[in-house]
């Protein structure tokens, strides 16, 4: 039997949207429960993911993409990001190795300068540099920030990631296991099945969808016959974007089910029957009460 002590720690995943923090977690994780988009905000609430082996466990938070503020929602999900920076034992900032230093960059590392948390700075997407294009980046963030690391890798692919648990973990303190082993995520089964529905309708609609659409999952139980049931509500703000959404002679609600079940029922491992809902409700991103009725809640 090991006599190596446990370790264990909360770390945040930063950085602006769409550059690969929830494909990492799901890479890390060994299975889904971030959603992936190539839209920007897909992530909106704070992600619990949690790896478990060889006495260490990490929790990962997966926070919404730091990003210029347009609505109340977009308020709430840039409070939740950088609330995030001084609870835990590291941060992780993400960025775009195959696009450069942008502007939002620049952003995040002026919050990071605020804290003393260790941050380790993770290119992303280097299955898409040339490495001599490598080193000249790493010397330009160098000059931004003293990183306690630096680590490239690429999330989609697996590549390096194995290093970046093992630079992770010596940032934690020996500790508690606070969630069994098993378990990859605090949140409950509906929230990431919601998650799951909303990810197939960023993937099938049109632009002037994605950032409008809500999910809750209204009942969800096991029947008799061990099917689970489920009941989703689909919130748009306009009658247009509810015809989207629904398609000629529901073919779209129709498709978002189809695709949506498949995820479903390999994260329940179980069969599902599940009915869709679309309604109206206008202008929810920018109602604070709206915002707390679908589960957006600031962080106190």
């Amino acid at each position: 039997m090991s006599t190596s002590k446990f370790k264990s720690g909360f770390v945040a995943i930063v950085g602006r949207p769409n550059v690969g923090k929830s494909t990492l977690m799901n890479q890390v994780i060994g299975q889904k429960i971030a959603i992936m988009s190539d839209k920007p905000q897909t992530t909106r609430n704070k992600i619990h993911g949690v790896y478990t082996a060889d006495n260490t466990q990490i929790v990962f938070l997966d926070t919404p993409g730091i990003h210029k503020r347009q609505s109340k929602l977009g308020d709430y999900m840039n409070t939740t990001a950088l609330g995030t920076l001084g609870e835990v034992e590291a941060v992780l900032f993400l960025v775009d190795a195959s696009e450069g230093i942008g502007g939002g960059d620049r952003f995040i590392i002026e919050q990071l300068q605020r804290i003393s948390t260790p941050v380790i700075l993770v290119l992303n997407k280097i299955d898409k540099v040339q490495p001599e294009d490598l080193l000249p980046l790493i010397e330009e963030y160098r000059k931004l920030y003293s990183f306690a690391e630096i680590v490239p890798i690429s999330a989609k692919l697996g590549n390096n990631v194995s290093t970046l648990i093992e630079q992770i973990t010596k940032y934690l303190p020996e500790g508690p296991q606070y969630y069994p082993e098993d378990q990859v995520t605090d949140h409950p089964e509906q929230f990431v099945v919601a998650e799951l529905i909303r990810e197939k309708i960023l993937h099938l609609t049109r632009e002037e969808v994605p950032h409008s659409i809500a999910v809750t999952i209204e009942d969800m139980r096991v029947q008799d016959n061990g099917v689970v049931y489920i009941s989703a509500v689909i919130f748009v703000e306009r009658d247009s974007q509810k015809g989207i959404i629904i398609g000629k002679q529901g073919a779209m609600l129709k498709e978002i089910g189809k695709l949506a079940r498949h995820d479903i029922e390999k994260l329940l491992g179980s069969k599902i029957f599940m009915e869709l809902w679309v309604k109206v409700k206008k202008d929810w991103r920018n109602q604070e009460r709206v915002l707390r009725d679908l589960g957006f809640h600031r962080d106190a």
